[in-house]
């Protein structure tokens, strides 16, 4: 085995139905490969798989995630990575959920296994996926260390007054009801790499980061430590995002299931999956809803409305919360490539030390910048978010205290 193969970590994301990976070196960053299996448990399952300059795409019926694994692993050996003679350093699993038990980085072991499924209950839609993906590996490369990173993490330490919520303290304790966060990886990464772009010590940096995608977050930040997130004990609580409702008032759960006469399971199927820009334009997917909008689409257009209330609210509350800040973040794939978000988001905020500069927030540029004036008191940043490098350094620190 070489040294780079070494040295490389394979990152899992396992979904209900997809397998992202990517194979890197996390000190180097260096990408080997990536790819994406789809569709897992139909007929028309595909892969795709990207080797530096070349793609390689499938279509067959994949039937499980183990079937998805062992397809990936081949067409790594086909496109000249075979990783079970090769051989990796570790393999590190995005896992949704840890709730109280899991709060840093894990190696993983039947115990490890067996209280992952436990928490199934607080992530039905995320953790039995995550576990596949786990159970697969472990199946298909045995003598490698499997470390579990949790998205709730990062949070785990939010101060009380924050990750509490105000119903009967016996119940909460009873049932695990607090403010777990998620996103956490990448809001971990995002902000300390704001630190180094501005030059300046973790400890000395008061900072809001947007993690805007499908799924959308925001996390108030003093001296490099969460104070506050936006999603809950769910991933539903917080902002407008692709499919989910975000914050509303909780009597409306009660008011459907009286008068719409839902039962809990279609309640949670219509706020998890058919509300937020889905359910107020008919499409969740960002560049249709603009297209929508430059149509004339009345719904689309409060639908985008809608989503930059929230998100401006959300960056009222954590302004006063952090006392004032040194920098604003957008991540992910919305908070990436939407000039006209970021514009909208931080509109009329000159007063506060917050302006975004047309020039710069507009510019093609994908890599970390910043987007406001130089001269302004508040950093405005664009910085993409890179889960599966903090993922495979997560992992590497675990296997390097085995050595």
């Amino acid at each position: 085995m070489g040294k780079a193969a070494r040295n490389r970590v394979l990152v899992i994301n396992s979904g209900s139905s997809s397998i992202k990976y990517q194979l890197l070196d996390p000190e180097s960053s260096v990408v080997a490969a990536s790819g994406i299996v789809e569709r897992i448990g139909e007929d028309d399952s595909a892969i795709e798989h990207r080797a530096e300059s070349a793609t390689t795409e499938r279509r067959v019926a994949i039937a499980d995630h183990t079937a998805g694994l062992r397809l990936v692993f081949e067409t790594f050996a086909a496109t000249g990575h075979d990783l079970e003679k090769e051989g990796v350093r570790a393999v590190g699993h995005r896992v949704v959920h840890g709730g109280e038990v899991f709060y840093r980085p894990t190696l993983i072991d039947d115990d490890v296994v067996a209280a992952i499924a436990d928490l199934a209950a607080l992530a039905p839609l995320h953790n039995p996926a995550n576990l596949a993906g786990i159970e697969s590996a472990r199946a298909l490369l045995p003598g490698v260390p499997q470390v579990a990173v949790f998205d709730t993490a990062f949070f785990h330490g939010l101060p009380a007054a924050a990750k509490t919520y105000a119903i009967d303290a016996k119940v909460a304790a009873a049932h695990g009801i607090r403010k777990y966060g998620f996103h956490g990886t990448s809001h971990e990464y995002v902000s300390g790499r704001v630190s180094e772009l501005l030059g300046r010590d973790a400890f000395e940096v008061n900072q809001i980061v947007f993690h805007l995608g499908n799924g959308a977050s925001a996390s108030a930040i003093r001296g490099g430590r969460p104070v506050d997130t936006s999603m809950g004990l769910t991933p539903l609580e917080g902002l407008v995002m692709g499919t989910r409702s975000g914050d509303l008032d909780p009597g409306i759960v009660a008011h459907l299931a009286r008068s719409a006469h839902l039962d809990i399971d279609q309640i949670d199927t219509l706020l998890n999956r058919d509300s937020g820009l889905k359910g107020l334009s008919g499409v969740n997917d960002f560049r249709e809803l603009r297209r929508r909008i430059d149509s004339g689409d009345e719904a689309a257009r409060l639908a985008y409305e809608v989503y930059i209330h929230r998100l401006r609210r959300y960056l009222g509350a954590y302004l006063i919360e952090l006392g004032g800040v040194d920098a604003i973040t957008f991540t992910a794939g919305v908070g990436e490539n939407s000039p006209q978000v970021r514009a909208d988001a931080l509109a009329g905020l000159a007063r506060f030390g917050i302006e975004v500069d047309p020039a710069a927030n507009t510019a093609g540029d994908r890599t970390a910048r910043r987007i406001s004036p130089p001269d302004a008191p508040v950093a405005v940043l664009v910085v993409p978010t890179n889960e599966e490098l903090a993922i495979a350094r997560s992992a590497r620190r675990v296997v390097e205290r085995l050595d």
